[in-house]
């Protein structure tokens, strides 16, 4: 009797564990069904994904995956960074190592010269650039600065007319954002960084709302909106969500994550995260905007680690060669991963409105992105600095950070006991 009833006893509670299964996938389908009819989760639900222990991670993990394949294939768009112009930035944004009042020795200079972003292009090409990201540092430009950065673009067009150009330069109007677009920017780079509440404690020389401005002004311009975030700030888990659902209100669509890096002269270290927190939050991100272009940016090898692959079934965008203030894996690398995990590389289109097609291996020269770099070009040939800078500090896909000596993203990974 006894026998009897533990085995009803045991099938009453698989049955009970097996609704409980089905309820769990239930949940997860829901999310990426609604994310397909470009639906997010609530922001309560939002919330859930990053903070509910019930929330398991891998089938949250296809969720996102469902929604990328759906609208980005296995195709990874890879953006190579040119910071253009570095350094003399008044802007004093905390997670920054060349902010207002830094005394880390950081190397200024000018707009560089045609010939150097040129060469650095072919570089980008040469490794699979799908974008090329020009990036100014200062608060933003004047109109004389904002024609020289236009004619530069021009240039990059000319060369390559397939690959689309991104720039980061800082607070815009109306009036510069229309000289960036009539000269073929296709997007212009502002991140929001962090929640509109916290933004305060993170900048005092400019605001949110100074941000907001300048991706409207770009919007009017007919420029597409590349706009991210920071995380490891300090923030909580409801100000990301709220952060997510501001970059889909404005209509980004292309949002870079940034995992801070402790970087010298930076007032701000890495705070609360982990590598399933960070896949938990491009996760999220993913479902809130399931159409954007999705990057992990900044701190992807020091902070995702073992998992970085695990990043693309949510994301659909890197960066090659490095960031502005840190040295990235090497292109070779990458590509490998990408090859290991199923994705491939996708190649500026050879000539405009031609659809981009998969990379193949080739050169795994890394592209210079830096004032370290040897393309062609000479400081003397720089336009000179009588312009103040004009720059936003925070801005690049990648922070607008830069050190006079680049780091690998091994030095900076702290040591692990």
């Amino acid at each position: 009797m006894r026998g009897a009833e533990g085995r009803a006893s045991r099938a009453g509670s698989e049955g009970a564990t097996a609704m409980q299964t089905t309820e769990a996938l239930s949940f997860y389908a829901d999310l990426a069904e609604q994310a397909l009819q470009d639906t997010p989760p609530s922001p309560e639900v939002a919330e859930q994904l990053l903070t509910d222990p019930d929330v398991e991670l891998l089938p949250l993990l296809h969720a996102a995956f469902t929604v990328r394949k759906h609208y980005f294939g296995l195709g990874v768009q890879a953006h190579v960074l040119n910071n253009a112009q570095n350094g003399a930035c008044p802007e004093d944004c905390s997670y920054c190592s060349q902010r207002k009042g830094t005394d880390v020795p950081i190397e200024s200079y000018g707009l560089k010269s045609e010939a150097e972003v040129l060469a650095e292009a072919d570089a980008a090409v040469a490794n699979g650039a799908f974008r090329y990201c020009l990036v100014v540092s200062g608060r933003g430009p004047t109109e004389s600065r904002a024609n020289r950065l236009a004619g530069l673009v021009r240039a990059v067009k000319d060369r390559h007319p397939g690959l689309e150009v991104c720039v980061s330069c800082g607070l815009l109007d109306n009036g510069k954002a229309d000289i960036l677009a009539d000269a073929g920017v296709d997007r212009l780079n502002h991140n929001l960084n962090t929640a509109k509440g916290r933004y305060a404690s993170i900048c005092t020389t400019h605001t949110y709302e100074d941000r907001v401005n300048t991706l409207e002004s770009a919007k009017a311009a007919g420029m597409q909106l590349c706009s991210g975030l920071i995380v490891g700030m300090g923030e909580q888990p409801g100000e990301l969500v709220e952060l997510a659902f501001a970059l889909r209100e404005l209509g980004a669509s292309s949002i870079p994550v940034n995992f801070l890096l402790p970087f010298e002269g930076g007032q701000l270290r890495p705070a609360g995260l982990s590598p399933q927190y960070a896949l938990r939050i491009l996760c999220m991100v993913r479902l809130v905007c399931p159409r954007a272009e999705l990057r992990i940016a900044a701190g992807r090898e020091m902070h995702l680690g073992a998992l970085e692959p695990m990043a693309l079934y949510a994301a659909n965008s890197l960066f090659l060669g490095g960031y502005l203030n840190a040295k990235g894996e090497e292109s070779k690398h990458v590509r490998r991963m990408l090859d290991d995990a199923g994705f491939h590389l996708v190649e500026a289109s050879a000539t405009p409105g031609t659809p981009a097609t998969p990379a193949t291996p080739g050169s795994s020269t890394a592209p210079a992105s830096g004032p370290g770099s040897s393309s062609a070009g000479s400081d003397s040939e720089r336009v000179d600095q009588s312009e103040p800078a004009s720059c936003d500090a925070s801005s690049g896909c990648c922070d607008g950070e830069k050190l006079a000596e680049l780091k690998t993203v091994e030095e900076l990974r702290p040591a692990r006991v």
